[in-house]
C-alpha cells in the first residue's frame, strides 16, 4: 500500500508540474478571475469538506464497505485539492478570492454560505455536526446523504470547468472528477437502499 500511495503522490506531483508544460513554453498563466484559477480555488474547498466528512464517519462505523467509500473520497480528493491548489502556485494567483464562490462559473449569487454551505452541494455546519454526533447505521445513511448531494455540487462545477476551462490538463482532471463522482453517486444510491433509505 505505501508503494501505491507513493506512486499516486508522484503522479500527482508530475500531473501538478506538467500544468506550467501545457502548451507551447510561452502560454501565459491564467488570470486571477479566469474560470481555472476559480475552480482551482472553489473545488479546493468542496473538496475539504468532502475529506472532513470522510474521516468523520469513518471513525464511527464498523461497515466496511462505508469505511472503504470514505477512505477513498478522503485519499482522491485530498491529492486532487493539492494539485489544485499547487496549480495556483505555480501560476502565482493567489488561492483566496474576494469575489463570491462560484463567480466564475456566473452564480456568484447562488449560494449564500448560510451556516457553512459556500457552494452547491455543501454541508452546512449544522449537518456536519450531526454527523459527528451519529454512530452505526445512523452515520452511514447521512454520510452517503450528504456526499451525494456533495458529489452532485461537484460534478456541476467540474462541468463548468470542462467547459469553461483553458488548461488542458486541469480539464481533463475535471472530466475525470465528473465521471468518478458520478459512478461514486451511483455506488452510494445502492448502498443507500440496502440501508433502506433514499438519497
Amino acid at each position: 500500500m505505501a508503494v501505491a500511495v507513493a506512486g499516486v503522490l508522484v503522479a500527482a506531483g508530475a500531473v501538478t508540474y506538467s500544468v506550467a508544460e501545457d502548451g507551447s513554453a510561452d502560454t501565459a498563466a491564467p488570470a486571477a478571475d479566469s474560470a481555472d484559477a476559480g475552480f482551482a480555488r472553489d473545488m479546493a474547498v468542496h473538496h475539504q469538506q468532502a475529506v472532513e466528512m470522510s474521516y468523520i464517519v469513518r471513525d464511527r462505523t464498523t461497515d466496511e464497505d462505508v469505511r472503504r467509500l470514505a477512505y477513498d473520497i478522503a485519499q482522491t480528493q485530498a491529492n486532487q485539492r493539492g494539485m489544485l491548489l499547487g496549480w495556483l502556485d505555480l501560476w502565482g494567483l493567489p488561492k483566496v478570492s474576494s469575489k463570491a464562490p462560484m463567480s466564475w462559473m456566473g452564480m456568484g449569487d447562488m449560494a449564500d454560505g448560510e451556516d457553512g454551505a459556500l457552494m452547491p452541494g455543501m454541508a452546512t455546519n449544522t449537518e456536519l455536526k450531526k454527523l459527528g454526533t451519529l454512530n452505526g447505521q445512523a452515520a452511514e445513511v447521512l454520510f452517503l446523504q450528504l456526499m451525494t448531494a456533495h458529489h452532485k455540487g461537484g460534478i456541476h462545477m467540474a462541468e463548468g470547468c470542462v467547459d469553461k476551462c483553458t488548461v488542458g490538463v486541469e480539464k481533463r482532471l475535471a472530466q475525470g472528477m465528473v465521471e468518478a463522482q458520478q459512478s461514486e453517486i451511483d455506488l452510494m444510491t445502492d448502498m443507500l437502499k440496502t440501508h433502506g433509505a433514499k438519497p
